[in-house]
């Protein structure tokens, strides 16, 4: 997670985030996010969470990142060891990426390899990360919903590399625009799925996603359009020692039902409704404050060569 130190809704994102809200930059909505950063890093940690805290750069020099609080854009990591860098739409959200993230996993973790798709941005092809992508590692699926920040061409290449089937599907809110990134969309937990069918337009692929998300075993849990607004599909199911939990903001609790809730119950899974109104601003919640680590742990061990590979970019 990263601690924002500039917070406010990027500009260069407002044009096709529907979630996001006209706010002018101040002092007390930077406060006011940091407080509300910091409440949900305690909430985390006390349910059972491990966290990893980076501060987003703050010295006057520094280039503006509005959106650094939102790092499962920019990369995600995976089992086998590998980590994949994304190509990003807006350019003040490229320079999010950074190498002291990459070096700390290298130190804690075991990598094998770095996949760096982020070139693609130059052909505008996006790829916006586990915000674009839906994951489904069990059964190797990639589900993206298309958009200007997720093209079948970066999610034909990701999945070629990485070896996941993809799925891809047309999305489009009330007044027909694409729902910029899938996991306000959905989410796909250990025995359940979520997702938003009503806002997939078209007959064929809304028929064919709901069979693709009950065809592993997993309980389907259909959220309205207005559950997604309310962004009640933009969570994440977390491991604890105390069992799996789903993190998940205020808002999206209080937009599910009674009914939705008793399933999640059934599963066995603890709801951590987290409180962010100020940062969820930005069009984003808490699945987008949460870049997943699936990497093993290891001895201590820096791959010195990351952070000048980065760099050089």
């Amino acid at each position: 997670m990263v601690r924002p130190h500039r917070f406010q809704p990027n500009p260069q994102t407002r044009a096709d985030n529907r979630f996001q809200q006209p706010v002018p930059p101040s002092a007390t909505l930077g406060l006011q996010a940091r407080l509300e950063f910091d409440a949900a890093v305690d909430r985390l940690r006390e349910a059972g969470v491990a966290v990893h805290v980076f501060d987003e750069p703050s010295a006057p020099e520094a280039p503006p990142t509005p959106d650094a609080v939102f790092p499962n854009n920019w990369f995600s990591t995976h089992a086998d060891g590998r980590v994949v860098l994304y190509p990003m739409a807006a350019p003040n959200r490229r320079l999010e990426r950074r190498a002291d993230i990459l070096a700390f996993l290298g130190r804690h973790y075991q990598l094998r390899q770095l996949l760096d798709l982020s070139p693609l941005e130059r052909q505008g092809l996006h790829l916006e990360g586990t915000g674009a992508l839906v994951l489904d590692h069990v059964q190797r699926l990639a589900y993206m919903g298309r958009s200007g920040r997720a093209h079948e061409a970066a999610l034909q290449r990701f999945c070629a590399l990485m070896r996941y089937r993809p799925h891809a599907f047309d999305t489009a809110d009330a007044q027909g625009v694409p729902v910029y990134h899938s996991n306000v969309l959905m989410h796909v937990g250990t025995a359940y799925a979520a997702a938003g069918l009503a806002l997939l337009p078209k007959d064929a692929e809304r028929r064919r996603l709901r069979a693709r998300l009950q065809s592993g075993g997993r309980q389907l849990i259909e959220l309205g359009a207005e559950q997604v607004l309310a962004f009640a599909g933009n969570a994440l199911e977390l491991a604890t020692p105390r069992g799996p939990l789903l993190a998940l903001s205020g808002t999206a609790l209080d937009a599910l039902d009674a009914r939705q809730k008793k399933v999640f119950a059934g599963l066995g899974l603890r709801l951590l409704p987290l409180a962010v109104p100020t940062l969820e601003q930005a069009g984003g919640s808490v699945r987008c404050m949460l870049a997943g680590v699936h990497l093993p742990a290891r001895p201590a061990r820096a791959l010195a060569a990351w952070p000048q590979a980065l760099d050089a970019q």
